[in-house]
């Protein structure tokens, strides 16, 4: 599809072949981003891995991410704090309902409860402690950040980066878009936060010299951010671009996936109850569900896949801009063009999927090599190729593993005699494709109390 939007041409790409072509054939000629409001304003000028332009300070970003930041080892190392955080969720869903029936008769909005799930697992992982709690401080330092604020925040972020801004498309007229200044206003929010929680890491570093250990991710960054030995220097901009990445990329996307999850499997018993019978089967009714678990659980697998297909992390992915002319099919693509992939009609394309590319089937991911990894061009919730989220190892860890628990612990069913057909699945648009009613649902509790108490 080829469509202009002010001083652009745009061209979607809307079948996994062309997506093939944009990401993998001719991936170097789109790696980069157009320089955009979202990017100056809450990117910190395009400093973050995010916004960042192709070239030396992206690659060695993209590099730094992989091999240090969010490193199959670090994220090992973090196993316990998500663990921790995830025992945390189930038992506020256990004592949400009156004792001592824990959860069992009362309807709970669960989306409140991954997104708290997932922030706070988030903040103790990069920034070392939960700075996102209900009133007061985070134990020492400065004041801690409300949750309702910072979802606020984190809406805010996905709504204006993925709407269509007057003043990216036709430059000129920036000054008359209502939209700059919401976004102008939240980079601000943001880095208000942000200078806080760098101004108290860096202190500490600082303090303590040589006795001084990392307490998270962000700590890492600022001892990057001194590397002389680095080929571009990050600077305080980018270490605030990376940490905000980091959180927020790390804290929607997760939470709304695993709701559009529950969602399906509410409307769709039949495969609710074949993922509770594979998890009694595996994991019994002794324990909860760990990291580990996971590979043994396929079916468990096969939902998260299924719920990708249907509900991808992100609609579009993020717009790309032709670095130098290019041929996509029969047409002829010339340089500052920009480019999206729409994950979404691709995850709904009859032609790969079948006559049911529209109903939630995880059969059909059983026992099936396609993955969401990047090489499979029919899905494609992370991306591919050089510009992939780097996140996709702990976004999934997440969503796996809170998934599996929220089944293993709980049986669940709708509120107030709702059928399952009555259940809207309506969606907002985005950068982000969420809900656009947050479910509802009670989740009775079926595994021993004990379980529930947390560690």
């Amino acid at each position: 599809m080829s469509l202009r939007f002010g001083s652009f041409s745009v061209v979607v790409g809307s079948s996994a072949d062309a997506a093939r072509s944009i990401l993998r054939t001719h991936d170097l000629a789109f790696v980069d981003h157009p320089r955009m409001a979202a990017g100056r304003y809450t990117g910190y000028g395009y400093s973050d891995v995010l916004w960042a332009p192709y070239g030396a300070y992206w690659r060695q970003a993209r590099r730094l991410w992989k091999t240090q930041i969010l490193s199959a080892r670090r994220l090992r190392s973090h196993e316990h704090v998500r663990d921790e955080e995830v025992r945390a969720m189930l038992r506020g869903l256990y004592e949400h309902g009156p004792p001592p029936a824990g959860a069992a008769g009362r309807a709970v909005v669960l989306l409140d409860h991954l997104f708290i799930a997932n922030l706070t697992a988030i903040s103790r992982m990069v920034l070392g402690k939960k700075y996102i709690v209900h009133g007061g401080t985070a134990g020492s330092g400065p004041p801690a950040t409300m949750p309702e604020e910072f979802k606020w925040m984190i809406d805010e972020f996905f709504f204006l980066g993925g709407a269509l801004n007057v003043g990216d498309m036709i430059h000129w007229l920036g000054w008359l878009d209502p939209q700059i200044g919401r976004i102008k206003r939240l980079g601000e929010m943001f880095d208000r936060f942000l200078e806080q929680v760098l101004d108290e890491h860096d202190g500490r570093r600082r303090r303590e010299g040589e006795e001084f250990a990392a307490s998270g991710m962000v700590d890492l960054l600022l001892e990057l951010a001194d590397d002389p030995n680095l080929e571009v220097p990050i600077g305080w901009d980018g270490v605030k671009g990376f940490t905000l990445d980091l959180i927020v990329g790390g804290t929607d996307t997760s939470s709304v996936t695993i709701e559009w999850a529950m969602s399906e499997l509410l409307r769709n018993p039949d495969a609710l109850a074949k993922a509770t019978e594979e998890l009694d089967r595996v994991i019994g009714r002794e324990r909860l569900v760990t990291e580990g678990d996971i590979p043994n659980l396929p079916y468990t697998e096969a939902i998260v896949k299924e719920t990708m297909r249907l509900h991808p992390v992100t609609p579009l992915l993020a717009p790309r801009m032709s670095r130098e002319d290019a041929s996509l099919g029969s047409y002829d693509i010339p340089t500052g063009t920009l480019v999206f992939v729409n994950v979404w009609a691709i995850g709904r394309d009859p032609a790969v999927w079948g006559d049911d590319a529209d109903e939630f089937r995880p059969e059909r991911f059983v026992g099936s090599s396609v993955d969401v990894k990047g090489q499979d061009f029919e899905l494609l919730p992370f991306g591919s190729g050089r510009r992939m989220c780097p996140g996709i190892g702990i976004g999934l860890k997440m969503v796996q593993v809170v998934l599996a628990n929220l089944v293993h612990g709980f049986a669940w069913r709708l509120p107030d005699g709702m059928a399952k057909e009555e259940l809207s699945m309506e969606e907002t648009f985005g950068l982000t494709m969420p809900r656009m009613v947050p479910l509802q649902a009670i989740p009775e509790p079926r595994l021993p109390g004990h379980l529930y108490a947390g560690p």
